[in-house]
Parts: C-alpha cells; structure tokens; sequence
C-alpha cells in the first residue's frame, strides 16, 4: 500500500507538470522537457538511496557502529560533498549537466560497491580498529560524485525552465529528494530485512544507479537547441549575457562577491541542519529509545518523508509562484518560522508524547524540503543565471550539506550525552534563517522584472 501511495504522488506530480504550461509552450517541447527531466530525476532520486543507506547500515551493524563514529562518517562525507562544489560546480558549468549527471550515476554506483564489499570485510571481524577510517574514506568518495547529481540537474533544468516555472520544478526538485528519501529508508531497510544481508543496503542502489546512468545516456539533452528546438530565453540572470565567457574565478565571483548569493546559501546552511538534523537523527532515536504508541514512524520513516517532503516542495513552489511573483524569500521565511515553532513543540514532548515528536520531526523535515527546493532548486538558478547555474546551485546545496556537517559532528555528541539537547540545537538556525528570508523578501532578478511588468503591461493594454 505504502509503494502506492508513493507511486500516486509521482503520477500526480507528472500529471501536474503536463497540465502547468503558463507560457504555452508547444507539445513537443512539453514531452521532450519531460523526456528529459525524468529519468534525470530518477537518477537524482536513486543517487538519494545510495547516500542515506549509510544510515540503514548503521542500525543494522548495531554495536559494530556507535553514535559517535556514525556522526563522523557521515559528518566527514557531508564535509567533502559540501567543499567538492568549488570544483565541481563551475566543472559542470563547461561540460554541461548531461555529462555531470553520468559522472555522478557511475562514480556513485562504484562507490557504493566498494562500500558493500568493505561491509562485508567488517562483519567478517576483519577491521574494527580502522572502521571509522576506512568508511569514511569511501563513503567520501561516494559523496564526491554525489556532488555532481544536484548540480547537473539544476544546469539542465536552468536551460528549460522559465523563471515563472520554476517554482513548478523547485516542487519536482524536492519531490525527486523526497522519494530518494523513501528509498534509502524503507528500500534500504526492507532490503535488509528480505535478504538478510548488510551489504545489500550498498550493493542494490549501486546496481540501480548504474541502470539509470545508461538510460540518461540515451535520453538527457543539455538544451532545447541540443534535439532540433528552437532557442529558448528563460529570463533570469543570463538573458543578454548568453555571449560572455565567464572564467572559472568569474563563476566562484558570481556567488562569493554577491551579499544576495551569500544570504541564499546562508540560509540553505540552515536547511541542511534542519533535514538532515531530523532525517538522519530521528531514525537513530526511536531505534534507541522505544517509541511507545508512535512505532510507525520508524517503520515508515523513509515514507512519511517521501510524502510530506512532496507535499512540502510544493507548498513552497506553488506559494512562491502564485502568491509571490515567483519571489522565493516569503514562503522560505514562513517555512523557517514553522520549523521554530516545531523543535521547540518537539523538545518540550520529547520525554512525554513519541507520536508529537514523530509528527513534529516529519513536519520539519517536509519545511526544510521545502526551503531547499527554493534556494538550491530555484533561486540560485534565478540569480545565478544558466552560464554560471551549476556553480550558484552547487555552492548553496554544499552549503546544505555544511550544514549537514555541523549537525552531524553536533548532534553525535549531543546525543550521546542527552537527546534533550537534539531539537533544541535546531531552534537558533531556525531564526537565523528566517532573519535572513525577510532580509531578501523583495528580491527578483532585474531580467524577471522585465518579464512581469510586460505581461503586466499587455494585460492592461487587453
């Protein structure tokens, strides 16, 4: 039941983006863009299942892991996708989004084999003085080629997304996470449990993966103009500047020199903290310390994300585009609010009501898909532009996963001292981000404004 549930959403969301076409675009550019964005999609998703497995791993290895050393792992991995952005981003920018797509499906299935065969070498008994060593050092190779997923879908997507669009595809950006996060949890914990084999949770995503890597060979075009379409102006930050050549200083400059950049970046760090501060945590909790009453949660932890992580993206794509003019901070600076509200409501009953801290973690993490979907997936790209959009994107979701490295070192110690402090160490970040979203309230990209105030213009004139 639970797999159709999440199939039904996917369909919806397919539905809804062939029944979205504010600009009315042709039917073979609707099919083609779909063609394109899908199995790009699916790749990201299971790119999700090859990252969160450690997770899984850690639960099943029991003892063999502890809080402390997973925090590490998974900090250290974090770490390395965060700064790998410096390169790979404004890497992506020259070769294109397809080619950073099949680095990302190969390099990533390859690392997960490794990681399945150095599982098996440790419940061998073979390796528990250099576990934390030897993990860490593949799970951030892993995590390297990890970092050219999100980044190539952007840079594709920035080519084949109008500015009044992407709010739409900032709702399918963190629908794709949030299956991904369904499959690393549920799959991954229901391939343990079918096939009793740690190594499994590795070995099945890498396979995966590598399937859909070929299928991108076929389908996945970097530009209309790349499958016979006509040339397609997005108006965002690189209408009129298609012509210049931007070096790879004048790319890091682009995000680096920019105070609106570096505020959208700010505040995607605390997202970061927020997701992977309950995603990853929550699942170690309620396996620790019994959940009476609320053991659905951990059952069906990878589906409650799936589900309210859509319903998330898209609150926040719908909001940002319908009510806002495509202006990204408002619906941010909501959502940062409601995550305040919730991890204080989750501190309070975290010894007392298990079914309000697993509702309150589930809504927190579908706010914090719903911010990234807004920062990563679309206003970096709006302001970034399509030259530099790989760069702009890559280096606000490392800063995501910045975030996700200081929780992860955070909250590994936290935790093994008092879980008290887990939801309270969220509130600061939570009105941070918020602080910053009302900061960039108004802001549009100049080439959007245009865009607005001619529709605007011929409507009056109608």
């Amino acid at each position: 039941m639970y797999l159709a549930v999440v199939a039904a959403f996917l369909a919806a969301v397919i539905l809804g983006y062939f029944l979205n076409n504010p600009l009315g675009h042709s039917r073979r550019f609707i099919l083609r863009r779909f063609l394109n964005w899908f199995p790009l999609g699916m790749t990201y998703s299971f790119l999700y299942m090859g990252r969160y497995n450690l997770n899984v791993s850690k639960n099943a290895l029991g003892l063999l892991m502890s809080k402390e050393e997973f925090g590490l792992i998974f900090g250290l991995g974090t770490l390395v996708y965060a700064v790998s952005f410096l390169v790979n981003g404004p890497f992506v920018d020259r070769i294109g989004g397809r080619m950073g797509i099949l680095i990302a499906g190969f390099g990533s299935a390859a690392a997960n084999a490794l990681l399945g065969v150095l599982t098996m070498v440790v419940l061998a008994g073979h390796l528990r003085t250099h576990l934390v060593a030897s993990y860490t050092a593949l799970y951030g190779l892993n995590m390297y080629f990890q970092s050219y997923g999100a980044v190539s879908i952007i840079k594709v997507k920035a080519y084949w997304f109008h500015v009044r669009e992407r709010g739409v595809f900032g709702a399918i950006f963190g629908t794709l996470i949030s299956i991904g996060v369904y499959f690393a949890f549920d799959w991954g914990q229901g391939i343990v449990n079918f096939t009793g084999s740690i190594p499994a949770v590795f070995f099945v995503p890498a396979a995966i993966i590598a399937c859909w890597a070929v299928v991108d060979l076929w389908a996945v075009a970097d530009t209309p103009e790349d499958v016979g379409l006509p040339a397609f102006d997005t108006h965002d930050a690189s209408s009129g500047q298609m012509h210049v050549h931007l070096t790879y200083l004048d790319l890091l400059k682009k995000v680096f020199t920019s105070p609106l950049m570096l505020m959208i970046a700010a505040i995607e760090l605390t997202s970061g903290i927020f997701r992977n501060g309950i995603s990853q945590w929550y699942f170690v909790f309620a396996n620790e310390i019994k959940q009476p009453g609320a053991g659905f949660f951990l059952a069906h932890w990878g589906w409650l994300l799936c589900i309210f992580g859509i319903i998330g993206g898209f609150a926040a794509g719908f909001v940002s585009d319908k009510c806002f003019q495509s202006r990204r901070g408002p619906p941010a600076a909501m959502l940062c609010g409601l995550v305040l509200i919730l991890s204080l409501v989750m501190a309070a009953s975290l010894r007392s009501s298990p079914v309000l801290v697993g509702a309150s973690g589930v809504a927190i993490v579908m706010c914090s898909v719903g911010i990234t979907s807004l920062m990563s997936g679309t206003a970096a790209t709006d302001f970034g532009g399509r030259k530099a959009t790989a760069t702009c994107a890559g280096i606000v979701d490392g800063f995501a996963y910045l975030g996700s490295s200081i929780q992860s070192f955070s909250i590994g110690y936290i935790a093994t001292q008092n879980w008290q402090w887990w939801p309270l160490f969220l509130s600061p970040f939570a009105i941070i981000g918020l602080a910053i979203a009302v900061k960039i309230w108004l802001e549009l990209p100049p080439a959007t404004r245009r865009y607005i105030a001619e529709v605007e213009s011929k409507r009056a004139a109608a």
